[in-house]
């Protein structure tokens, strides 16, 4: 028997109920398309969160105050004049620029119209290139705006867009908190995550302003150090914990009373979170396909007996074997392949969906791989009838009622 009489048989079976061959290719359509959708979602999801922590900067190292010492928790400000000795040291070769950064938040007010800002940083010239900003209109704080404690600003896009709508920032006059500030400059867009909030949503103004007329002369929220390039991340931590060591006279006995956040280690374990995430997600969509792959043995098995005789006549009349083997695999095979693509395309027309608030990243390698699975399925679960009916005995076979 050819492969061409092979292949019009079975797709002839497939055709014989076709209830029953839908129902089967549904089952596995759902499957590939779940398994492509949840992917793709998980996809989304580590790219966002990637694109965020890179916007805050690879190269960068954020120092907060916190420590403890033995049952009792000790905490040490982080003052301005700890950021100077830290900047001043000679003992930090691998660190290019460190700044102060006092936050708080106020409402802005311009021309009748109030926004409630997110953030209010307070810091030196340094802090715009360390955090990863771009400035799009207009000029940054400058080394003489923080001497002077001038009272100017530079706005995130948000509060751009929120305060002044399609005006022109750059030369207005804003309240913030009840202190007028002259805009100066508008920061470029950012990409935003749900789980780091608007970056886009602060002002930016010299500490000394800030201290002035918001937060007052305490404590720092942070301190922000910028390496001289990615490769000297971990030498910049290293120096930066000793000489704040000396600052803040931590002894060797003591727990350090500060914190050091580094960005490249954090994008790191974020990145290998969202990957096990998606693997999760993945999995979870793989059982729908094995699901299918039950339904496609079942129905193979059904389509058996119910040809039992048919399978009977044609061994009689010398079909070997291999060819009845070969025919109720490529039935199932079809009726998996043909699920598998129409699970594709209900993905593609799906992926300009939003899911969990994320926009839907259609990967061609899980689309590959989806496929092959449906295929390897078909083989898989159709094996066992398909050689259960190679197996028939034609005197068997044709007795059958």
């Amino acid at each position: 028997m050819s492969a061409a009489e092979i292949l019009r048989f079975a797709l002839r079976g497939v055709a014989a109920n076709k209830l029953r061959s839908s129902l089967t290719v549904l089952g596995v359509l759902i499957g590939v398309a779940s398994v492509i959708l949840l992917v793709g979602v998980g996809t989304a999801s580590q790219r966002e969160v990637e694109e965020s922590i890179e916007a805050l900067g690879t190269n960068t190292l954020t120092v907060t105050a916190s420590g403890s010492q033995g049952t009792q928790v000790r905490f040490t400000d982080l003052t301005a004049s700890i950021a100077e000795g830290l900047e001043a040291s000679e003992l930090t070769p691998d660190v290019a620029a460190v700044s102060p950064v006092a936050t708080t938040s106020a409402t802005a007010v311009w021309d009748g119209a109030e926004y409630e800002v997110g953030s209010v940083v307070g810091t030196d010239e340094d802090y715009l290139e360390a955090a990863n900003f771009e400035v799009a209109e207009g000029t940054g704080i400058t080394e003489s705006d923080v001497e002077a404690a001038a009272r100017v600003a530079v706005v995130g896009s948000t509060v751009a867009e929120e305060l002044f709508g399609g005006d022109d920032p750059v030369g207005e006059q804003v309240s913030l908190g009840g202190a007028v500030y002259t805009v100066v400059g508008v920061l470029d867009e950012q990409s935003s995550s749900t789980g780091f909030g608007d970056s886009n949503d602060l002002v930016v103004a010299p500490l000394t302003a800030v201290q002035r007329t918001l937060t007052g002369y305490g404590a720092l929220s942070q301190i922000l150090v910028q390496s001289t390039g990615s490769g000297t991340v971990d030498a910049a931590e290293a120096e930066v914990s000793a000489v704040l060591d000396g600052l803040m006279r931590v002894s060797g006995e003591e727990a350090a009373p500060y914190s050091i956040t580094n960005a490249a280690e954090l994008l790191e374990t974020q990145a290998d979170t969202a990957e096990t995430f998606t693997l999760l997600l993945g999995a979870v969509a793989g059982i729908s396909l094995l699901v299918g792959g039950i339904g496609i043995t079942n129905i193979m098995m059904v389509s058996v007996t119910e040809r039992t005789r048919e399978i009977g006549i044609r061994k009689a009349l010398g079909a070997p074997r291999r060819a009845i083997l070969t025919q109720f695999l490529v039935e199932a095979t079809a009726l998996s392949l043909l699920g598998g693509g129409l699970g594709v395309g209900l993905a593609y027309l799906a992926s300009s969906m939003t899911i969990a608030g994320y926009e839907t990243v259609i990967v061609p390698g899980t689309v590959l791989l989806a496929l092959g699975v449906s295929v390897g399925i078909g083989l898989f679960f159709g094996g066992y009838p398909a050689s259960r009916a190679a197996k028939l005995r034609p005197i068997d076979a044709l007795r059958y009622e």
